[in-house]
């Protein structure tokens, strides 16, 4: 897209926008609405509060603090410990390399007892069922960081962080969802019964399970281990999956491409077995690695090539190495580690010490204005965008 192209789009945006601002002020807008010619963020939009949800999250949060208070104390055992950081491990496997590579990308395929293993750890960290987080995913990549984004981060950190489970769906978001292909889904039938089935699934997997195995082995009471098996290691497991959306978009680099709002974050990263190196993972979506590198903070991508060595896994997709560096020298930032610049290298600062490991490293270049075409971005390869036409489900 040249540089006229996107001024032009910037302003049909713009126009777009404020012709409809007076709906959104009210928040009167139907979930059918028709969608504007362009996608990009109308900021005079107010997202409604669902209390229910936010109320939750705070009982949610209260709980885990008191879990970890727990452990801090020592007043849980060591063995209740590791048993409950080996379940937050195990479950967020299940939501990287299932959810997210697997099921969302189809960046590799998997045999059926793998398959039946990612969807158990998925259902295992409890962040709704495989078909629902797959679909949001789908559309958070075709529309990322816009209002057809589910958690937009021009938003702010906050809604894209944890926020937007606390408010009702942007119009768009519900409407744009329409024309994501899920068909490869709803002929799996193991995620068919997950989704069937979730809640008894998550009371047994999510709940007891790791409840009941420090209670019957290690001598705990009930309610300690569900403070700490369960509370604390849930919402450290969401908020680790949540800055993914947060951090990751918006604090680090754009070596890949300038034109996509998210970032490298080493920090997210180390947090979240490799889902951190964001740039990448957005501008080529369908890479099993999630990343041009595995040598350092992408246990996902070593632990798949373990299970195609297993021959569980085959078929593992990566972008090109001529596909990276055409895609680094078009439109990244130059802050490549190899084919950057020191000028853009030098355009990086934080709050303490300047080194990527700082969840604040940041460069401070401008980002990018997200305004993206009716048939939004690739999603399995690097052609492959929707029809045109924004108002008719496919």
């Amino acid at each position: 897209m040249t540089a006229s192209d996107k001024k032009k789009l910037k302003a049909n945006n713009v126009k777009d926008c404020n012709q409809k601002k007076h709906v959104h002020v009210n928040n009167n807008q139907s979930d059918d609405t028709p969608v504007t010619r362009y996608i990009g963020t109308d900021y005079s939009y107010k997202h409604q509060i669902v209390w229910k949800n936010a109320i939750g999250f705070l009982i949610l949060h209260v709980f885990a603090l008191w879990g970890l208070a727990l452990v801090i104390t020592g007043t849980v055992s060591w063995k209740t410990s590791l048993w409950t950081i080996c379940v937050l491990y195990i479950g967020s496997e299940g939501v990287t390399i299932g959810a997210h590579r697997y099921y969302t990308h189809r960046s590799f395929k998997a045999t059926p007892l793998l398959r039946a293993i990612l969807v158990t750890t998925q259902t295992l960290a409890g962040q709704n069922s495989m078909f629902i987080w797959c679909r949001d995913h789908r559309l958070h990549h075709r529309y990322s960081d816009t209002d057809g984004d589910p958690h937009n981060s021009k938003r702010g950190f906050f809604f894209c962080h944890m926020g937007w489970l606390m408010c009702k769906k942007h119009p768009y978001v519900i409407q744009l969802g329409r024309r994501i292909d899920l068909s490869d889904l709803q002929a799996d039938w193991m995620v068919m019964f997950q989704k069937k089935y979730y809640y008894v699934l998550y009371l047994l997997l999510a709940i007891y399970l790791p409840v009941c195995v420090p209670v019957l082995y290690f001598g705990e009471t009930w309610w300690n281990s569900l403070l700490v098996s369960y509370f604390a290691r849930y919402v450290c497991e969401l908020h680790g999956t949540w800055f993914v959306n947060s951090i990751a978009h918006l604090y680090g680099t754009r070596p890949y491409d300038q034109n996509l709002q998210p970032v490298e974050s080493w920090f997210v990263s180390f947090l979240s077995l490799g889902e951190g190196w964001h740039n990448y993972h957005h501008a080529f979506p369908w890479d099993y690695k999630a990343a041009e590198l595995t040598m350092h903070f992408n246990f996902s991508a070593s632990l798949i090539r373990f299970f195609e060595r297993m021959g569980l896994a085959y078929d593992l997709k990566s972008a090109s190495p001529d596909m990276v560096t055409n895609r680094i020298k078009r439109a990244g930032d130059g802050s490549h580690y190899e084919l950057g610049t020191e000028e853009a290298r030098a355009a990086v600062t934080a709050t303490g010490p300047l080194h990527p490991l700082n969840p604040t490293y940041n460069t401070t270049l401008k980002a990018p204005d997200v305004i993206l075409k009716p048939e939004g971005l690739p999603l399995y390869h690097e052609h492959d965008v929707l029809n045109g036409d924004l108002n008719k489900s496919t």
